[in-house]
């Protein structure tokens, strides 16, 4: 998810720069990488998550990620990929990118391919912005696209509260809708810059200072295109969040709570409001892509 993200102006190439503060939390996608005569993908998910969306083709981002190890080390990208889903389908929790890291680190071990840190990090940045950041977890400060990341130093544990919705966002539509706003409004957009107090308030293991810094440049358009989310926000902070935020492009909402029984208390809450299709829990910071 993202404590921060913080959207510059439009580059020439179409992307924007970034300031992406970004935070793994313990909602994660499970990879099986097995031999097989080719490459082939299956998708299964947790009950009531939608997966009609999620490609099994060679499209699949965790596909593109065993392709270009494969291509990296000389061999065939001969293996069967079987995802569980967990995370949301086009929710703006970077559930894609998750399962990439999880297959670049899973086809190193099949593989006995020995790459290092490094060396999986420059193909993960590859595959897309957020894919680096899936490999190591934790948190940490992606610039550039946010691809180029800086831990962050962050004591204690947080704990969290996510509103599925109904459906997804498209990240390119939420993007889009933002500079169409921006240009609207007919004012200068300055460069991203790191929060302090989002930093400060990491460091210090401080939830409620954490809670008032939360910020996402794309919160707005994102209720722009889809004005539901702005009842699932009021509901969570009516209901005692220290904070919350839509996570990435959207459309899942986080809220931030005070300690683990505070989020339980959160989650009866927000699902008695009726405000989305499911409630789910979860903590960070976690380690990135792990073997099992």
């Amino acid at each position: 998810m993202n404590l921060q993200l913080s959207v510059g102006p439009l580059r020439d190439d179409g992307f924007h720069d970034l300031v992406n503060v970004f935070h793994a939390v313990s909602l994660f996608d499970e990879v099986t990488a097995t031999p097989a005569p080719g490459l082939s993908v299956v998708v299964e998910a947790d009950s009531g998550l939608d997966i009609d969306a999620v490609p099994i083709g060679p499209d699949n981002l965790a596909a593109r990620a065993a392709t270009s190890l494969a291509a990296h080390i000389g061999v065939e990208p001969a293996l069967r990929i079987s995802i569980h889903k967990a995370i949301p389908v086009a929710g703006g929790m970077a559930g894609g990118s998750a399962d990439a890291a999880a297959a670049l680190v899973a086809c190193n071990e099949l593989w006995d391919a020995g790459l290092d840190e490094a060396t999986l990090l420059e193909l993960a940045a590859g595959l897309g912005s957020d894919v680096p950041f899936a490999l190591l977890g934790g948190t940490a400060v992606g610039f550039g696209r946010g691809e180029r990341l800086s831990p962050v130093l962050t004591r204690g544990r947080f704990d969290w509260v996510f509103a599925l919705a109904d459906g997804g966002l498209s990240t390119a539509a939420v993007y889009a809708e933002c500079d169409r706003l921006r240009a609207a409004a007919g004012e200068p957009v300055p460069p991203p810059q790191v929060a302090e107090g989002l930093i400060a308030a990491l460091a210090a293991g401080n939830a409620k200072a954490l809670g008032r810094e939360l910020r996402n440049d794309l919160q707005a358009p994102a209720l722009t295109l889809r004005s539901s989310l702005g009842a699932a926000l009021a509901a969570g902070r009516d209901s005692g969040a220290l904070g919350a935020l839509v996570s990435g492009s959207g459309p899942t909402c986080a809220f931030l709570a005070e300690s683990e029984d505070h989020a339980l208390d959160l989650a009866v809450a927000l699902s008695g409001r009726a405000v989305a299709r499911s409630v789910i829990r979860a903590s960070g910071p976690v380690p990135g892509a792990t073997v099992l």
